[in-house]
Formats: C-alpha cells, sequence, structure tokens
C-alpha cells in the first residue's frame, strides 16, 4: 500500500449535496487547491452554476442520494473520467422538526431516513472495493452532533445522525486495514440554509468556509470521528455523561426547530 498525500493538488473529490451549505464550501475549498470534483445534488441549476463559479473542470451530477442506481451511475462515470477518488464525502441531508406523537411526521421521517442515512450508505458503497483495490482513500461522511442524544423534537434527524455514526463505525472496522480511512465528522451548528431557520440560540456558530478548513483537515488526517468545532465536542462529551433525568429535566424546556422544513 502506497501512501497518499492529500496535499497534492491532483487530489480527485466526490461530494454530495455539493449545491449548499456545507457540501458547496467544501467544493469551493478542494476546488481552490486545484481538486478534480464529483458533484452530486438534487437542483441541477444551482450545481451547474456552482460548477461554472469553481477554478478547474468537474463533473455534475444531477441526483437524488436516495436513488441508489443514480449513484451506482455517477460513481462509475466519475471513476471513468478521472479514476478512483481520493476522498468521498457523504455530506447530503435533511432536516425538518418531527414529534413521535404525530402521524403526520412519519412520512418525514421515512424521508430522513432515506436521505441521511440510506443515500450515506448508497454514496459510499459504490467506492469502496475500488479504494480497497488501491489500498488507499478516505470515505468520509458528515453525521451531527444531534446524533449523541435524542432531540426533543427532531426525534427523526437526531436517530438519522446516530444511525450514520454507527454505520460509518461499523465501515471503519470492516476496512481496518486496508489502508482506507472511514472519516467520522460530527458539525455542531454550522452556518448553512438548514440551520438559518432555528428559532433558538446556537453556541459555537461557525462560518460553512471556516467549518470546510476544519473538516479537510480532519479529512486529511483521516481522523476517525471528531466533532467541529471542538468546543461543541465538550459539550457533546458532557451531554452523554448527563443522567437521564437530568437530561430530561433540562431538554423538556429546550427550543425545537420549526416542523415540516428543509425536505
Amino acid at each position: 500500500m502506497h501512501h497518499q498525500d492529500l496535499s497534492t493538488t491532483q487530489v480527485r473529490v466526490f461530494i454530495t449535496g455539493a449545491s449548499s451549505g456545507i457540501g458547496e464550501a467544501l467544493a469551493r475549498h478542494y476546488a481552490a487547491q486545484g481538486a478534480t470534483l464529483g458533484l452530486a445534488a438534487r437542483r441541477q441549476s444551482r450545481l451547474f452554476a456552482l460548477a461554472a463559479e469553481l477554478p478547474g473542470s468537474h463533473g455534475c451530477y444531477p441526483l437524488d442520494v436516495a436513488d441508489g442506481a443514480a449513484l451506482q451511475a455517477a460513481a462509475a462515470d466519475f471513476m471513468a473520467r478521472h479514476g478512483c477518488p481520493d476522498i468521498v464525502i457523504a455530506n447530503a441531508g435533511v432536516s425538518a422538526g418531527t414529534l413521535g406523537e404525530e402521524a403526520g411526521d412519519l412520512p418525514a421521517l421515512r424521508r430522513i431516513f432515506e436521505t441521511n442515512v440510506i443515500g450515506m450508505a448508497q454514496t459510499l458503497q459504490p467506492f469502496v472495493a475500488a479504494m480497497k483495490a488501491r489500498g488507499s482513500g478516505r470515505l468520509v461522511g458528515i453525521a451531527s452532533v444531534a446524533g449523541i442524544r435524542g432531540l426533543p423534537g427532531a426525534g427523526a434527524y437526531s436517530a438519522s445522525k446516530a444511525a450514520n455514526i454507527a454505520w460509518l463505525e461499523a465501515l471503519r472496522v470492516e476496512l481496518h486495514g486496508s489502508g482506507v480511512k472511514v472519516v467520522t465528522i460530527a458539525p455542531g451548528y454550522i452556518a448553512t440554509p438548514m440551520t438559518v431557520v432555528n428559532p433558538y440560540p446556537m453556541p459555537f456558530l461557525m462560518p460553512a468556509g471556516e467549518a470546510a478548513r476544519r473538516f479537510a483537515r480532519a479529512i486529511e488526517r483521516g481522523t476517525s470521528y471528531t466533532v467541529i468545532p471542538w468546543q461543541m465536542g465538550v459539550a457533546a462529551k458532557l451531554l452523554r455523561l448527563l443522567p437521564d433525568a437530568l437530561f430530561d429535566a433540562l431538554f423538556a424546556r429546550a427550543g425545537r426547530k420549526p416542523r415540516g422544513l428543509d425536505l
């Protein structure tokens, strides 16, 4: 297995959810470093507009990550044109406020899981064999601190992100010793269209561009799991340790995301 230097300018990166938010910020970051990108997102016009703004020539794949066949085709096309990517970032995600007692919120639960969980698996799986054969690469999943404990009013989103963390950990162990690193990034509050609707205080809110730079450093290091920003990582560790009774009492009064958004 050869050592992989991700600081070179010929890096190939495939990113889902690339048309806005964290995905767009990551695309801008890697393009500025000379990388060749595969950009996947649902919004075709925004995707092509972004690609046109970036330095270099990049592939655009208008698709929904819930569509496994579309992702297989995109992965095959990207690898046929550019070879196996060095980095694949499963970033696409949707969020909505949901309540467990509301039958009307069950379709949102299904959509969130199809995008955030099934979509992540369908994004990374097509690249695993090629990366293993080469003996290097980074498979990156964008989870969330929301996956650390079940947050009231966001049960579907919290559950999907907890599933992301567990699935990525399993994949990481499956690939142990292969040279392929699985990187789990759990962002705190990042300034994106997804968070702008939150009607409550967001501690340690970080601009998307700065978040992308920190994500890229963690990806290059091959860090198995990291919370960004680090201050939210400290808060997350404390949240994990809170006894249920105290967690329940504190979060029963917490602000809640509006229902039915971002899908």
